[in-house]
Formats: structure tokens, sequence, C-alpha cells
């Protein structure tokens, strides 16, 4: 074509980045997006609820470290994804969600769905703009793209006027090239002095989180901590950065590795409150701290060096500097003993024959069954709390869950794109009975697009994250109880799934495999102990 109207040249734009799938759910405002996706060969998915179809995009964004990109209509469409936004901003998602808008032609005169959408979600977002004509649909999404996979990476938006959406403007020759911007250079002399710090520090210990996965360091953060035998702790997409009994991989160990360094190196991660801020009792008082990252967001606490920008040139240029450091045995086996001891302490509630079935010893079966590159997708509190002290991938990427945003109801989406991503895998979802009530109907979307992922509910009735502490601090609990014993297998059986209760740990792994064996999107709905409290006194271990 020699011209194309802007939903058609944002489609082009989108393609030719790189752009495989358009997660939505129809809209008259976004018709033209969605001929185009289309006419160029983009597939569309098309979910339930908007929300969903913006959390796929992250979803899809975690698993393949591209940028996921969503349609949505005007108004209610915008706003049902405001949460999806807030939360890819908050673990550093790159995804890009295009909103439909009320016509410039009639604006503030009450067209349907008419609203302001930028306002609304600028601070949600890296950039939030409206395209003001179809002559800018190419150039904008592109750059819209390239900022979203830009440091620091995140959630851009672009809202376009349903006039502007029809109008028409030339095609451009593909010369144009997606080029993120991984930040400046590391400086050698700052590198040189962290490697100087490391081999001068006697209990040094790693603290990293997801930038060092969406700046795809991973390789680099593992030359750096094994060549200057370097005890590491993870969160957030960072989990299996080291695969578990590496000898320097302490993920139960965390409270002594962190609470007892006199040197952290804090890479690729936020001092959020799943540190404490980077305050006692999380951080050693006295610890000096390094920060390696792509810029200085949310690090409250003074540094002894820091190293800003290109993220994974800085690990490689660290990793050089500072390979030899001294190995501190004395201090890796006092680690190692803290990690075996905290392992040990789990034992009874993981090997758990109770009826219903203890939360951990379901989870433990669950981190039995599935394969080692499957990707598992948690939606949940109490129930995920579990999954993620206790469910350990061996490489990064295999674990997605709603990071601090902590929004309920994104997992059937996330698994929905994993699953698409990665076709070969076994995609499963962890999902509290809570959890599963925001998006079940997405089990029709799953059905629909022939998305066979398995889901399974720990069903214990009630709010567990909720009505533990509530009863804990306040002596009794307020609106924190479900129905018991719901059946939400039969849920996922109406709507053409497969579906299976099961009440004893014995019987949890026969219907793992059954429900993946069916080949359709299935739901084991396991009855948990709702008396089964997550050990919060050794969250930090």
């Amino acid at each position: 074509m020699d011209s194309g109207n802007s939903g058609e040249l944002i489609a082009l734009a989108l393609k030719r980045a790189g752009t495989s799938h358009l997660f939505t759910l129809n809209g008259g405002h976004i018709w033209p997006i969605l001929m185009g996706a289309r006419e160029h060969d983009i597939r569309i998915v098309d979910v339930r609820h908007e929300q969903s179809a913006a959390f796929a995009a992250e979803g899809w964004a975690k698993v393949t470290r591209e940028c996921g990109v969503a349609a949505v209509t005007a108004g209610p469409g915008v706003t049902n994804s405001a949460s999806a936004l807030a939360q890819a901003q908050s673990g550093d998602s790159p995804m890009f969600v295009i909103g439909g808008r009320a016509p410039v032609a009639r604006w503030g005169m009450g067209s349907l769905q008419e609203m302001d959408h930028v306002a609304v979600v600028q601070t949600l977002t890296k950039k939030a703009m409206t395209l003001q004509s179809a002559e800018d649909a190419y150039a904008s999404t592109a750059e819209c793209m390239r900022i979203a996979l830009s440091r620091r990476t995140g959630p851009v938006f672009m809202d376009v006027p349903i006039d502007v959406f029809f109008g028409a403007a030339d095609v451009p020759e593909a010369t144009e090239h997606l080029t993120s911007d991984p930040g400046p250079p590391p400086d050698p002399d700052a590198v040189n002095e962290v490697a100087r710090l490391i081999r001068e520090a006697e209990r040094p210990a790693v603290i990293a989180g997801g930038n060092v996965w969406w700046s795809r360091a991973e390789g680099e953060l593992r030359q750096l901590v094994e060549g200057a035998h370097l005890p590491l702790c993870v969160n957030g997409m960072a989990r299996g950065m080291l695969p578990a009994g590496h000898p320097l991989f302490f993920s139960r160990a965390r409270g002594p590795a962190l609470g007892e360094a006199d040197l952290i190196l804090v890479v690729g991660v936020a001092l959020d409150f799943r540190l404490n801020f980077g305050q006692p009792p999380v951080f050693a008082e006295n610890a000096r701290l390094v920060y390696v990252d792509v810029d200085d967001h949310r690090k409250h606490r003074p540094s002894e060096a820091a190293i800003f920008g290109d993220l994974r040139a800085a690990l490689g240029m660290l990793a050089s500097a500072a390979a030899g450091a001294p190995e501190r045995v004395d201090w890796l086996e006092k680690l190692r003993q803290a990690e075996a001891g905290a392992r040990g302490r789990d034992a009874a509630m993981v090997e758990s024959d109770s009826s219903p079935v203890h939360p951990a010893r379901l989870i433990a079966e669950v981190g039995r069954f599935v394969d080692p590159d499957a990707i598992v997708v948690g939606d949940g509190g109490d129930f995920i709390s579990f999954a993620g002290r206790l469910i350990e991938r061996p490489r990064p990427g295999l674990w997605i869950d709603p990071g601090p945003f902590g929004c309920l109801g994104s997992g059937p989406a996330y698994a929905m794109a994993a699953k698409l991503a990665r076709p070969d895998r076994q995609v499963l979802l962890l999902s509290g009975d809570g959890a599963f009530g925001f998006s079940a109907m997405e089990f029709d979307s799953l059905v629909r697009h022939k998305v066979p992922v398995v889901c399974v509910v720990g069903n214990n009735g009630i709010w567990a994250l909720e009505k533990h502490p509530m009863q804990s601090m306040l002596g009794t609990s307020i609106a924190a109880d479900l129905a018991p014993r719901t059946r939400y297998d039969k849920v996922v059986e109406a709507l053409g799934g497969y579906g299976e209760l099961v009440e004893r740990p014995e019987d949890i792994r026969p219907a793992l495999d059954r429900a993946f064996k069916s080949g359709v999107p299935a739901c084991i709905n396991v009855i948990c102990d709702p008396a089964a409290e997550y050990p919060r006194s050794s969250v930090l271990m």
C-alpha cells in the first residue's frame, strides 16, 4: 500500500518493530488498528476484560523481554487497563497500550466515552500522549516502542481520536530501526572503585533484582558473583539468575546474608518495602552500599560508590575487574549452614499428609511435577507467598508474579501470554481462590484461543493474607471469608476446559498429569487447610 489510515500505519510500525501479538477487547474506537493488525499479520488475541488485555501485554514482556502491546477502547477501556499500567510501572515492564479516544472534531461536546485519558495515566507511564495526525502515526508508534524498551524500561500509552484513526497518510520506507537506549557506558574509575571495595570486604553480599533481567545481563551477573565469590540473593524477575543448589545462591539465607554483610552490592533492584527500604533489620546498619543499576531510582540510603547507566556493560566490566577476589570461606560456610537450616525447618509443612491439603505440600508437589523449563505464574496472596518461598526455577524468566504492585487477577493473562510466547513449554498458573475470582472468565478466552494452560487453585475459602494477620493483630477478622469448597473446576469445565477436584495430597500429581494431557485449559481445584498460615516470622530467611 502507498498510503493507509492511522490504524494501518500504527500496525505497520508495530510489525516492523517485531510485534507478533496484539491483546485487545473489541471496541468501536479502535477498529482501525484491529483492521491494520489483520492486514499486517499480527495475531489478535481478544479477551473478556481490558485489564486482562493489558496484563497479557505485560506478561508477554516479562517472558520475552520484548515490548508487549495492547489496544483498548476509549473511556472504560482505558480506565480498565490502569491497574496493569501501574503494575508494569512498578516492575519496569516494557509495554505499549494504545487507547481509542473521542473525536477531536467534537471534543468537549460529550461524545461517547469522552475523557482525557492522558491526564489519568500519565503518572503510571514513562510517556503518555495523544496522536495528533495520521502523518505522525508511524513515527509516534515507533518512538513509543523505543521509549518503553529504553532504560528504565516501562509502560507507554498513546490514545488516538477516532477521526485521527481514520485519517490517511503515506507509508514510510522501512528504514527506521528500533534502537533502545541502555544508558551511558560505565565509568572505568567507578568500576575500579567498586572492584576495590569487593576485594577489601570481609562479608560481601549481592542483592539483584528485575533490571538485571530487563538489561539481559544475567550472564554478566553470574560472571561477577562466581569470579569474585560473592553470595547472591535475588527478588522479582531476577529469580533463577543462579539455580537452586549453586554454592553462591542463597534464597533462604537472605536474612543473615544482608543483615550481617559489611558490603552490599545492590544490583538492578529498588530499595522498596521488600528490602525494608534498605534499612535494618534487612540491611546491616553499618554495611557499606554499592549501587549498580540503570539509574538512581529508589536508592534511599547513601552509598559508598555507584555505577548508573548501561547495566549489562557495567556488570561485564565489574566481573573482569573483581575477578579473583578472596573467597571468604568462613562467611560462605556460615550462610550455607543458615540456608540448610531454613530449608530443614520447612520439612514438616512440605511433607504434610493432612487433608485438607497444606498449601506448602501442594506447592511442593507442583514443584516436583513441572518440567525444568516450565513457566510458573503466581497470582494470589498467602498461597503465592508459599509458592515464592518453595518454587525454584533453574533459569530466569521461568517465574512470573504481580511484583511489588501485587494486583490480583493478572494470572490468567500472564499465563496466556506465556503460553503464546513459548508454546512448546508447560505453563502452570498457581492461583489463590480469591485471585481466581478476579479473572475467572478469561478461561473462556483461553478456550477460544486454544491456549492450554493448567491452573492450580489453592482453595482454602478465605482471604488468607488478610484473615490471619487480622486475627493476630485485632483478635478478629472482617470481610475475610469466601464460600468454602467452591467448585472452580466446574466453572472451567462449563467454559469448555478440563476440571478436577482434589482433596488429598497423594492425588495432586496424578491430577496434574491428567490436566496437562487433556490438551485444553484446565483447573485443578485443591481444597486447602484454612488454618495453615504462612510463616511470616521467617519471611526474611
